[in-house]
This record gives C-alpha cells, structure tokens and sequence, in this order.
C-alpha cells in the first residue's frame, strides 16, 4: 500500500476524533472513523454509530454489528478484508436518526474515505447510507428516499474523485433484528453484492489468460 495513502488516512482518522463541525462532538465518548483494509474492493456503510461503536470506537460491534459479521462470515467474507463505516462518525443521542445539518457536517469525510479506498463496490446499509451515497452520484432524493423500493438494486455509479463504483443498497442489520423478514432480504443483497465483485474477479483473472496464453 503506498504511504502516501496511508499517511492520509491517518490525517483523516485525526480530524475526525477532533472534529466538532455539529454538536454530536459534544455528547460522544468516542468518534468512530471506521475500520478494515484499505485496499479493500467492498465498503460497506452504514448510517450512524450506536451505543456499543460509541463506547469501543468502532462501528457495528453491537448486535447489529454481530449479525453483519455472521452474514459476512456466511458468504466466505472476512471483516478484515473489507472496510466497514458509517455516513456519522459520532453516535446521535439515543440512536435517533442523524439530522440534515448533521450529514452536511460529516459528509466530506465519508466522500475522501471513498476517494482513498476506491472501493469496487460499495453496499449501504440502510435507508441514510443508501440515499447519501446515491444522491452524490447525481440521482434526487425523491428516487432514493425508500429502501425498500431500492433495496438489491445495482447502481453503477461515479462519485466525487472520479471513483467509478457499484452500489448496491440494503436494509440495515437493526432493522433485520427488528423484522427478521428483513433478513432474508439482506441475505439476498449481501449475496448478490459480493456475487459482482467474486464475478469481476473471474473476469479478470481469464483475461489475463488469454493474454498469457
């Protein structure tokens, strides 16, 4: 990995845990930046920390957190190898919903985390993350606004920094506990999601190939 990049992450990482652009700096114990590899092809975002990130600084270690790790682990896919965050980097009070001017505030770190990783796909879980993410790529809020008519749908997409990607949203690992109808539902996108990336992948190798050959 070059240093370059990792130098600026390690930037990023700081004036994330310094931030005080909304008032959530006020009432956080710890910001959560986010985690995984940084020459990750999947990124998966989510739309805010909760009480479990809050206290360890990390994002989806809660039970919501140890559902996406079981479906990951589920399709062969390691936590580690991915890079796992979230549209706020600081916990709202009592899981509310994360408010207009709070997005604004966060939103450039989520955009130079993307531009950093240039991940080949990228999964939104739930219906923040999902709306963010493709509002950036040019379609209206009024397209995007409910997951549930979005949900397993793939978006090839540009975003900021010319990070020519996938996107494929979901529903949130919560709202899976919640409903576990929804489960099924976000088995089925987990699935399809990295099914893309594992497809690109085969594609490349027999080019290559052909090429050698």
């Amino acid at each position: 990995m070059s240093l370059d990049i990792e130098r600026e992450y390690e930037e990023l990482v700081r004036e994330i845990r310094n931030c005080k652009r909304c008032p959530l700096h006020a009432c956080r114990r710890n910001p959560v930046p986010g985690e995984g590899n940084l020459r990750a092809e999947v990124m998966l975002i989510g739309e805010a920390p909760g009480e479990k990130e809050d206290e360890q600084g990390r994002p989806f270690v809660g039970a919501a957190g140890n559902l996406l790790t079981k479906l990951l682990s589920e399709l062969g896919v390691r936590r580690e190898d991915v890079y796992i965050t979230n549209v706020l980097k600081c916990r709202p009070p009592n899981n509310r919903d994360p408010e207009p001017e709070e997005i604004a505030a966060c939103l450039p770190f989520l955009v130079r985390q993307i531009m950093l990783i240039r991940p080949r796909l990228i999964i939104c879980l739930g219906r923040h993350s999902a709306r963010e993410i493709l509002k950036l790529a040019g379609y209206r809020e009024s397209e995007v606004s409910q997951i549930s008519k979005i949900r397993g749908r793939v978006y090839e997409v540009v975003l900021p920094g010319d990070v020519r990607t996938i996107v494929v949203p979901t529903y949130h690992p919560a709202a899976a506990l919640y409903n576990p109808r929804l489960r099924t539902y976000l088995q089925e996108d987990l699935k399809k999601a990295f099914s893309i990336v594992k497809e690109g992948v085969q594609r490349k190798r027999s080019s290559i190939l052909d090429f050698l050959s």
